[in-house]
């Protein structure tokens, strides 16, 4: 099955994209004025770019006539009534007037001006309007370089905000994090948040870097373009956009057929990653159950349904292209052959045909870049709803009103549960009427089958979650009362899942612990007896490591107890702390815990019952309940649940 939020998943679609983008343009409130001005600066690059085909069709106009002879039956009667040109270079003209046929060439016509006289010659001859061509070409120039540096200026603002506002989700997010409760990251998944904070942010940050702009300025071009057609001539305008909407329409009919396709090759591609992860996870199993045959054809299915359905999509996707090229050159040569002949008709001038070429292009180009855009705007509201979803998250309840705080070194050591009533859900309470007290220095073991609410009870009392009735008391003042921050001070935890930090061994000791020497970490180490395996390594206490170093899950845990050995705190909680060392570890550990729990209320979840026959009190829990209590040479005489527990481990 595909794996969701793979590297090939398909573009998530919002669920309420105006309210996501409503949300995204909210947050964007400090950049709001600066946003603004760069959208002022895409429209006013965007509308140069129009109003300039418009100047260079009158600077074509003035080339033109700068090249071509003036001469026409008005010209030629003015010629003749001047008074100033002698009688006889009127009569030589007309008699060349007269010998040149009305359908000659240019080239012909050009030979014929040859033979005139200078006194006519001159009137009809080429005139090249250089102050006008000069000051056209200036222009021209001047909008091309401040559309260019307005757009260059527009892009770098919006590259700006998005990368300011990627840092502000993400730090919103981070202190987000610290705000909610324990019980949304149980429920859901580590990857899941991770690509909130990751990829969702970056799409939301580059497709408004590059859907925004976009957009404006494909908009823009699009309908200006429109717009200059028909100020410049109606019936070019219209011959320009039918024959582009001709082109999109066989685009867009391969489009709709090749959808399909796409969405196929996305689904399968997905199957097949997923597949090939699920077997190379799982390749132990394959090969000792002779699997790989069943494996491989299951593997050639997949991969010939991605390979049928690749081929399609990637031959129609390459179609795109030479379409989009047919789609312009098909309004070029529209342009050029309707141009022609308005032109030959002295409807229009050479000019325009140019123009129209430059807005044709102007014309079919933004399509295909506010379809894009589009496509990016659907994907940022999809990432934007996922991190503002994130964001609006119910937040653990405030601790302004806390006042009371119990300093860690004056700490007597007395816990006690009253009544405590709780529920993940409040439609299902897990932990029913819960009562136990334990004195200072008392060794605590929480023992039962699992889902008995051991653990459970553990969160409660670090604070994690809020109980739903009853209370719990440390030095006869309520938790209630106390902020996390204070409860979490009091207490040493060590619990089942070990974590390291890239870092050195030594930092990983005394994390976020101030003014702990190599001696105390060398203390603890020794205790735990990890000593000698830090010497083996090179740089000993500097040597580097990580969650993923090649030490084993043992050596792990004993580094988080050395850990939890140099913190100074009344109270001590292991959550199945010896559940990944073997036997003779265990021992080693088990005399570890003994000095670490001398003068601390401890509070230990084993279900190696063997760890935890020297515990002062054992609380027996069983579907929320206590159900004995007792030390464990009195719960075994008892015969009871416990006794039965502990033989459990010894039966075949």
């Amino acid at each position: 099955m595909p794996r969701p939020g793979g590297p090939h998943s398909k573009i998530e679609k919002s669920k309420d994209f105006k309210g996501s983008i409503k949300k995204i343009i909210i947050s964007l409130k400090p950049w709001h004025n600066i946003i603004i001005i760069s959208i002022l600066l895409a429209m006013i690059s965007a509308i140069l770019s129009l109003i300039a085909p418009n100047k260079l069709s009158n600077l074509t106009d003035y080339i033109t006539e700068g090249i071509t002879p003036r001469i026409s039956e008005q010209k030629i009667q003015d010629i003749i009534n001047n008074p100033n040109i002698p009688g006889e270079d009127k009569q030589e003209l007309i008699g060349i007037i007269s010998s040149v046929d009305k359908n000659s060439s240019n080239e012909e016509l050009l030979k014929a001006m040859d033979k005139l006289p200078d006194s006519i010659y001159n009137e009809i001859k080429p005139v090249m309007n250089l102050n006008k061509i000069k000051n056209l070409s200036l222009l021209l120039a001047t909008f091309y370089i401040i559309s260019s540096l307005f757009s260059y200026i527009e892009q770098i603002i919006m590259a700006k905000v998005s990368n300011n506002y990627s840092r502000l989700m993400r730090n919103n997010i981070t202190k987000k994090i610290n705000k909610l409760p324990l019980k949304y990251v149980d429920s859901h998944e580590t990857g899941d948040i991770l690509s909130r904070i990751t990829n969702d942010v970056d799409s939301m940050s580059g497709g408004m870097n590059q859907s925004l702009s976009t957009l404006i300025t494909s908009t823009t071009l699009f309908i200006g373009s429109i717009i200059m057609m028909f100020i410049t001539n109606w019936i070019m305008a219209i011959t320009g956009i039918i024959s582009s909407i001709i082109g999109f329409s066989f685009m867009f009919i391969i489009l709709g057929k090749s959808q399909k396709y796409f969405v196929e090759r996305q689904e399968q591609l997905g199957n097949l990653n997923g597949y090939v992860e699920e077997i190379y996870s799982g390749h132990n199993v394959v090969t000792s159950y002779n699997g790989i045959e069943e494996t491989n054809k299951e593997f050639d299915k997949i991969n010939n349904k991605l390979y049928n359905c690749s081929r399609k999509s990637q031959f129609l996707s390459g179609i795109m292209h030479p379409m989009m090229g047919f789609v312009g050159n098909l309004g070029y040569v529209a342009v050029c052959v309707v141009g022609a002949l308005l032109t030959m008709n002295n409807v229009i001038s050479f000019g325009v045909i140019v123009a129209f070429m430059i807005y044709v292009r102007m014309f079919t180009n933004p399509l295909s870049q506010i379809a894009q855009s589009l496509t990016s705007l659907q994907s940022t509201a999809a990432a934007g709803e996922r991190v503002f979803e994130f964001l609006e998250e119910e937040e653990m309840s405030s601790q302004d009103s806390l006042t009371k705080h119990l300093d860690k070194d004056k700490v007597k050591g007395e816990i006690e549960f009253k009544n405590v009533k709780f529920g993940y859900n409040k439609d299902k309470i897990i932990i029913n009427n819960f009562s136990a007290k334990a004195k200072p220095g008392q060794k605590i073991a929480i023992v039962g089958p699992t889902g008995a609410g051991k653990t459970t009870m553990v969160n409660l009392l670090m604070k994690f979650y809020e109980i739903n009735e009853g209370d719990i008391l440390i030095d006869g003042v309520s938790t209630k009362e106390l902020t996390r921050e204070n409860i979490h001070d009091l207490f040493i935890m060590v619990l089942q899942d070990t974590w390291l930090f890239d870092g050195t061994i030594k930092d990983n000791i005394k994390f976020n612990k101030k003014d702990v020497t190599e001696k105390d970490i060398w203390n603890a180490c020794k205790t735990v007896g990890i000593d000698h395996f830090i010497k083996t390594l090179p740089g000993g206490l500097n040597a580097q490591v990580g969650d993923n170093d090649n030490i084993s899950s043992g050596q792990k845990q004993l580094i988080t107890i050395a850990r939890g050995m140099i913190e100074n705190a009344p109270f001590l909680i292991l959550d199945e702390a010896t559940s990944n060392v073997d036997t003779r570890t265990e021992e080693l550990v088990g005399k570890a815990m003994d000095k670490l729990t001398v003068g601390r209320t401890s509070f230990i979840i084993a279900h190696r019952l063997s760890t935890i026959k020297n515990a002062d009190l054992i609380l027996v829990m069983k579907d929320g309940n206590i159900i004995e209590t007792g030390n464990h040479f009195e719960l075994m005489n008892k015969k009871g649940f416990y006794a039965d527990l502990y033989n459990s481990q010894f039966e075949l």
